[in-house]
């Protein structure tokens, strides 16, 4: 079977796509240990400062290789190959790494790849990067958050695999959520894949975490969108899955 991913191609995307950080990073560390040079009286203080920067620089990057490349998170194991002839959709925030993956493990089923990425909103120069490196999927759609253009209870799995987090206003994430519980068919299920606001992924990304939700901002999501969840996985400390089956129709 042909290799979907490379050797080290998550922990390579993130420093690709996020250059301009790591650049300046490592210039504020330079700067800080030319200062301690020629500032012998804050000689402590400012090793200590640099040092501590580099210690979060490797910290990200060294759980980032872990989570991406080396806990298997992309071969999706935990997941249940099926044969059936299921209508899949995937769901991404303008970068896929999954749909050629998933296509392997549902051989049979329909997919349908959308993307919600609007340049308006979702404004990070590594998503822009992401897409330029990335051509997207064939036959990749274009969608609203507000609007999903498919019929009702017509979707047997949907997937939102590390893209749901950039829907950042509640009302609209709510909303997006109710569209998703519209189109699932009765027995259908929905994966959501996403790190936590929680100690592990502060220890990993310090600030960088207020970048995801939290649990609570989850379940509340899932709860106005009468979307229950049938199981809940850890498939390493910094990243979880929700498995959401209807709890009722928005209608």
């Amino acid at each position: 079977m042909e290799q979907v991913r490379k050797p080290f191609q998550g922990i390579w995307n993130i420093i690709r796509f996020n250059w301009h950080f790591y650049l300046l990073s490592m210039g504020l560390i330079f700067l800080l240990m030319l200062l301690a040079l020629i500032q012998p009286a804050f000689q402590g203080l400012l090793y200590i400062a640099a040092f501590g920067m580099l210690a979060i620089i490797v910290i990200s990057l060294s759980v980032s290789w872990y989570v991406y490349d080396l806990s298997g998170l992309y071969s999706f194991n935990w997941l249940n190959p099926s044969s059936t002839e299921d209508r899949i959709v995937t769901i991404n925030a303008g970068f896929d790494e999954t749909t050629a993956i998933l296509g392997r493990k549902f051989p049979k089923g329909e997919i349908l790849v959308l993307d919600f990425y609007d340049p308006l909103k979702h404004t990070e120069v590594s998503i822009k990067r992401a897409r330029k490196a990335y051509p997207a999927f064939p036959g990749t759609q274009q969608v609203s958050t507000k609007k999903i253009e498919l019929e009702d209870h017509s979707i047997d799995k949907i997937f939102l695999i590390l893209s749901a987090h950039e829907i950042r206003e509640e009302k609209e994430r709510i909303v997006f959520f109710k569209e998703l519980n519209r189109v699932l068919s009765s027995n259908g299920q929905i994966f959501i894949v996403e790190h936590l606001r929680d100690l592990p992924n502060f220890l990993a990304y310090n600030i960088g975490f207020f970048h995801f939700h939290s649990k609570a901002t989850w379940f509340k999501t899932f709860d106005e969108a009468k979307l229950l969840i049938q199981q809940e996985l850890k498939l390493t400390p910094f990243i979880s899955t929700f498995i959401l089956e209807k709890n009722g129709d928005t209608l």
